[in-house]
């Protein structure tokens, strides 16, 4: 079972299942929330996790056209997790909200057109130039 918490410990999380993908995202609003590099993600079914404390967010249209929503710890800042408005039934987690040792590493790198010229992605990591296909919905 895999777990989470924030930097000041008030948001915490377990996760029951694992998760259905991993990603490196380049997007220029993850690049913003990341200081100028990639999010780290694992996506999980909204089901298989339980969180606990007050979560800060902020919504915004993103190029994907769907409504993004990323949430954070209000008190100390640490970045949880993003929801899409196209998949309601998974959550992005960003891996550093993870306990260390989870082993989690992205096989992706998506939004790859959007990275800047001096990032170095690992061409061993399947690429999306923007948005990939959905996930599996079960």
């Amino acid at each position: 079972m895999l777990r989470g918490r924030c930097a000041c410990g008030v948001v915490t999380a377990t996760f029951t299942g694992e998760p259905i993908a991993t990603r490196q995202c380049w997007c220029r609003q993850c690049q913003q929330v990341a200081a100028g590099s990639a999010t780290q993600n694992a996506i999980f079914r909204l089901a298989d996790i339980a969180m606990t404390g007050d979560l800060a967010t902020n919504a915004y249209v993103a190029a994907s056209g769907n409504t993004l929503t990323h949430s954070f710890c209000g008190r100390c800042g640490t970045p949880v997790m993003a929801q899409s408005s196209a998949r309601p039934q998974f959550r992005t987690i960003r891996l550093g909200f993870l306990e260390a040792g989870h082993g989690l590493v992205p096989s992706m790198a998506i939004w790859t057109d959007d990275a800047p010229d001096w990032a170095i992605i690992d061409p061993a990591l399947e690429r999306f130039a923007r948005q990939p296909p959905l996930p599996p919905t079960t």
